[in-house]
Order: structure tokens, then sequence, then C-alpha cells
């Protein structure tokens, strides 16, 4: 069971479920749980249904007890010598005896108590033994507006072509998955080798997957499943891939591959409003990526979205990198957090990279200072912009996909806002255009969307 670490539970599960009803499990568990064993007595369950299905014989007759038929004759020859004791070594009072030593707290008056069993209790072990990992944890914020802008983008081109969504957690898992390219350690894991500490080193990138599931009967479970060689991959092999261990989880269809072999995890809690975590690092792996929420820093929430605009302030996203402190140092998780950073960023052509695997034929959004023009003399936005509706009105052809057979990013120096004065934090400003597409004023992320689907 080590090899599926916090899937326990849900493998035990199935198997509960195997045992009453082979056809509810999918296939291609059956050979795995045919010869299954797993700790704690389940092999119990098959004797019981054993005896059951004995009970019921058409003769009436009863089958035989479980101590009948292990109990072995006795020797007739005489008895053994009694071997002598070994003196036990001396070792450290463990932590589970340590505990077992304190009282036991007494539950308040009226309270209730439920024994946690099956899934709950494995639940319960995953967590005590990742206790055992001694770890530390590095935090990192990340202005998340450029990644919100590029998703935007990305997201029209497919809704207009070949359909799909690509979400933040896409994005920074592949930044992840990009980052250990340069910081490979983070992969790596802590063992035993001839009962000697060892640093594990896998051949691949598989990452997991935190995948929370909701269970009919309203509780909520956690399955980790990971995406296996992601080194290899480009942004949409990812994406499909990933897209694919979700629509299995949530379907029920995973198998024991799914789990197996998981060497870094992802987990997203900022789905849910959380802002920063620690997750728990489980045995067998070296390092855990928690993403927070993302949101505007608490003392700007008051603020109006235009505010928020005029000022150029991003929201950000907390990314945690929880660490195996053996084999991993807080310099270099540091160092991990810091280029996922920079490739969120859109430093070494990330974005590129993934316009360029989904065929999104014009450049995407960079990261630039904000612009102000307040010096006498020059051009305000409001005429910048004017002259970006004039550029793509006598040069936006040139951007037009007009060559179905050939693929290749289409750009001119005249559509490119950065060459106007304009940057992504002008995005949600709203600026007069005196007409345009039948509006007054609009934001220059509406206007480019309405030239962009007129020309290109």
């Amino acid at each position: 069971m080590a090899g599926f670490g916090p899937n326990e539970w849900l493998v035990e599960e199935m198997y509960q479920q195997y045992l009453s009803s082979p056809d509810s499990v999918d296939e291609a568990w059956h050979e795995f749980f045919a010869d299954y064993s797993p700790p704690g007595g389940a092999g119990a369950a098959k004797s019981d249904a054993a005896k059951s299905t004995g009970a019921a014989n058409s003769n009436g007759a009863a089958a035989p007890s479980d101590a009948a038929a292990v109990t072995a004759p006795a020797s007739a020859g005489p008895p053994a010598p009694a071997k002598a004791p070994q003196q036990p070594k001396s070792a450290p009072v463990s932590r589970d005896r340590a505990q077992s030593s304190a009282p036991a707290p007494q539950s308040p008056d009226g309270a209730t108590s439920i024994k946690l069993r099956g899934a709950a209790a494995r639940v319960v072990a995953n967590m005590e033994s990742s206790l055992d990992v001694p770890t530390a944890t590095s935090v990192r914020a990340v202005p998340a507006k450029l990644i919100a802008d590029n998703r935007i983008v990305i997201n029209n081109h497919l809704k207009r072509s070949r359909g799909g969504k690509v979400s933040f957690t896409h994005v920074i898992g592949y930044a992840l998955i990009k980052a250990l390219e340069s910081f490979p350690e983070m992969n790596s894991s802590f063992g035993q080798v001839d009962d000697k500490p060892a640093l594990i080193t896998p051949g691949h990138v598989n990452l997991g997957l935190a995948i929370d599931l909701h269970k009919d009967d309203g509780s909520r479970q956690l399955v980790v499943a990971s995406v296996k060689g992601c080194e290899g991959m480009d942004f949409v092999s990812f994406w499909l891939a990933y897209e694919e261990i979700i629509k299995r989880a949530r379907a029920g269809k995973l198998t024991t591959d799914d789990f197996a072999g998981t060497t870094i995890t992802l987990t997203n809690p900022g789905t849910l409003g959380t802002n920063h975590s620690v997750p728990r690092l489980m045995a067998g792996q070296g390092t855990i990526v928690g993403v927070g929420a993302m949101e505007y820093p608490a003392e700007f929430q008051g603020m109006s979205e235009e505010m928020l605009a005029e000022i150029a302030l991003s929201k950000t996203i907390t990314l945690t990198s929880t660490y195996d402190h053996r084999i991993i140092q807080g310099a270099q998780s540091g160092d991990f957090l810091r280029r996922m950073h920079q490739l969120l960023l859109g430093e070494d052509g990330f974005y590129d990279q993934v316009f360029s695997a989904l065929r999104i034929p014009y450049e995407p959004v960079r990261w630039v200072t904000d612009v102000t023009i307040r010096h006498e003399g020059q051009i305000d936005k409001n005429a910048r912009v004017i002259e970006l509706i004039d550029a793509y009105r006598t040069n936006g052809h040139l951007m037009a996909d007009t060559d179905p057979l050939e693929f290749k990013v289409r750009t001119h120096p005249d559509l490119d806002i950065i060459q106007h004065g304009l940057t992504l934090w002008d995005l949600d400003r709203v600026f007069p255009v005196g007409g345009f597409a039948g509006e007054p004023t609009m934001s220059l992320r509406d206007i480019l969307g309405v030239l962009r689907n007129s020309y290109c």
C-alpha cells in the first residue's frame, strides 16, 4: 500500500466494494484485487463471505469454523525447550509510545464519538506517517495579472477555434514542470538503501494532482493522481493529460497506474479561497507545491475596479513549496519558487511556448511596467488608443489567417500595443472611442477583442 501514498483510503474502499460486488468496480482493478491482501485483516472479509456462503448450502450443513480449518495437529514428540529471551536493545522512545503513555483526553458531557474505520482510518494513518517527514516551507507572492491577461487571450482564441478552456492551475502546473529543468533536485525523494539514508532521483517527472472529490453522501475526500512523464510534454500535451486525469477521477475511473509513482505534487486550495497553505508532504516525495487564491492585497479590497486599474494594482497568488529538509535546503526551495515566478512573468519565452503549442497566431501579452504620460507635449493615452485602432484598420489584414495549410505567428510592429506606449496595465482602463463598435467608451481589452475578431 505504500506505493499509493495518500490514496490508500480509496484503494481500501474500492477493495471492500470489490468484495461485495465485483461488477461495481472498474474492470481495470479486477486483476489487481484478485490477489490483493491489505494489512489490517481485510482478508477476513473473504473468509466471512465464504462462511456465509457455506452456511447457506442446500444440505443445511454448517461450514467448518476458521479455527478448525487452521489448527495443526499436536506434535507427538516432546516439546522443544524454550529459548532464552534476548536482552532488548535500548532505543529512543518513539512518538507513538510517547503518545500512548499520555492520558487520553476526556470527552465533554453530551459529546458523541464515532470510531474511524476504513477510508477515514486510512487517512489518519497517512497523516500520522507524514509526521515522520521533517519538512520546511518556502513562500512567495507572484503577481497574477500577466497570467490572467494571457489566459483571457488563450481562452478567447480557443472559443473561436478548437474549444476547451485553460485554467490558472494549468499554467502554474506547466511553469512548475519548466522550473524543474533548472532545479531537478526538487523532484527527488528520501529513501533507504541497505538500511542507510539515500537520495532517490527518479527518471521522470510524474506530477501529482491533488483532486477534491465530492462523494454521494456529501462527504469529501482527497485523491492524488499523477500525470506521467511531464518533462517531455509541451503545453498542449500537458493540458490534455491533466484534463484526462481530472475527468477519470470525477467518473471514478482511475487505475492503480494513476496513483503510483508520483514524484512531486501540486495542490490548489486557492479554488476554495485559501490564500496560503502548508500542505502535508507524504513519504516518497520531496516537494509539494501549494497555490493560494488570486486576490488583491487585503488593504486594497475596498477600492473600485476603476481605481484599482488606474493605480496599476495587480492581484497576487501565493505559492508555497513544502519540502523534505533531509534532502532539500531552503535556498534550493526559494530559488525554485523564484524560477516559477520568473516564468509566470514571461521570462525565457514561457508564454511564447504556450501560445505556439496552442497554435495561437499572435504574440502573448508582455510584462512591462506601467507608462504614465504626464509630461507636457507628449501624446496622452486617449490619442494613443485612437492611433492603435487606426493601425488595425490600415494593417490588420496582415494578421489575418489566410493560409489554412501552414501555421505561423503573425505579427506587425504597428499592431503591438507596446509600440503605441500602452501596456498590460491599460487593458482594464476605459478610454473614449468616439462611437467605435457603437460605444462612446470602451476598455482597451474590449477594443482589442473587437479588432482581433474583425481582422485576425
